[in-house]
């Protein structure tokens, strides 16, 4: 035999040795990944509650206080609008304010000097009434002291009626000090929970409108990871049953979590998911809520992962305890 086909021999024997190892390390190794009968495993993505800090008026953005990756507390001032206007505006109301109750109180005087007159009319009117039963006055004096009663009594109502004018226009200056005053106070914009600044979305000095996005605030101790699994399996879940997520970069760390959600109705899997095939598939929301957000720091939102649930009462296998 030549030794150009014994070298051939021992490369193919050589070769077929290492298709066989490969094959059984393959065989060995999806016998071992293998999940327990009871237990499922889902992929997502960790995710962490997240809250838009934003203009609720159009204006200037005057100041931002923080930076990303600041901790924040709740009621925390993280940015400003530009408020000269509003103040302006303000000021304006306020001297409405003051005006008002100034036309106030001299309505209110006019009520009382139209009472007094209307009183005045009243006694002359009674009096001439006695002297003409006596024959001392005539019936023309009574008329126009009558006359000049009813037209007193007019003059108390008008003014009456101005003072409840002059009331209205303060509290519409009151109410309009009252708004520009919640205006100002909404354009300081405050943390409205513990968390950390994920984003800085503008600067000093840009304009914005109605809604404009300043901060995006993230709260850390709410990360949760969404599932996307078929009835079979979430037919068996129960909310509040004990779960485990492993991150794909701290695989040797699996973070403890529960079941907070199961969904109701089924829905189309999200476009996150890249397989077309996959996406047309029907399947329902299953949410795993970590129970202890802060045991391991590591663990950053937006880290792809899986979720793990049990259906049956067994143990978690080593690499999940």
């Amino acid at each position: 035999m030549s030794t150009h086909s014994r070298s051939s021999i021992l490369f193919a024997s050589a070769l077929l040795v290492l298709l066989v190892a490969a094959g059984g390390f393959g065989y060995w190794k999806s016998m071992h990944d293998r999940l327990p009968e009871g237990l499922y495993v889902g992929n997502g993505r960790l995710e962490a509650t997240e809250v838009q800090i934003a203009s609720k008026t159009p204006g200037r953005l005057a100041e931002v206080l923080v930076n990303e990756g600041d901790k924040v507390s709740k009621g925390q001032l993280l940015a400003r609008m530009d408020t000269r206007t509003l103040e302006a505006q303000r000021d304006q109301a306020q001297a409405e304010v003051l005006r008002a109750r100034e036309n106030l109180s001299a309505a209110q005087a006019n009520v009382q000097l139209r009472q007094s007159e209307q009183l005045l009319a009243q006694q002359e009117l009674k009096r001439s009434q006695e002297l003409f039963k006596h024959g001392f006055v005539s019936g023309q004096i009574i008329d126009q002291q009558q006359a000049r009663l009813d037209t007193g009594g007019a003059a108390v109502a008008a003014a009456r009626a101005q003072v409840s004018a002059v009331g209205a226009a303060i509290g519409a200056a009151q109410a309009q000090v009252a708004m520009l005053t919640s205006e100002i106070d909404d354009s300081s914009l405050r943390a409205p929970i513990d968390g950390v600044i994920q984003l800085r979305m503008a600067e000093p000095g840009e304009v914005l409108g109605a809604g404009g996005r300043v901060l995006l605030l993230i709260d850390p101790s709410d990360q949760y990871m969404n599932l996307y699994l078929s009835a079979s399996i979430t037919g068996r879940l129960a909310v509040g049953e004990e779960a485990r997520i492993l991150l794909d970069a701290l695989p040797d760390h699996p973070l403890p979590a529960k079941i907070s959600f199961v969904a109701a109705k089924s829905q189309f899997t999200p476009k996150e998911v890249e397989t077309r095939d996959e996406r047309q598939k029907l399947v329902f929301r299953v949410k795993l809520r970590l129970t202890d957000p802060s045991a391991l720091p590591q663990a950053k939102p937006g880290m792809p992962g899986a979720g793990y649930m049990r259906t049956a009462p067994i143990n978690w296998p080593a690499n999940l305890q």
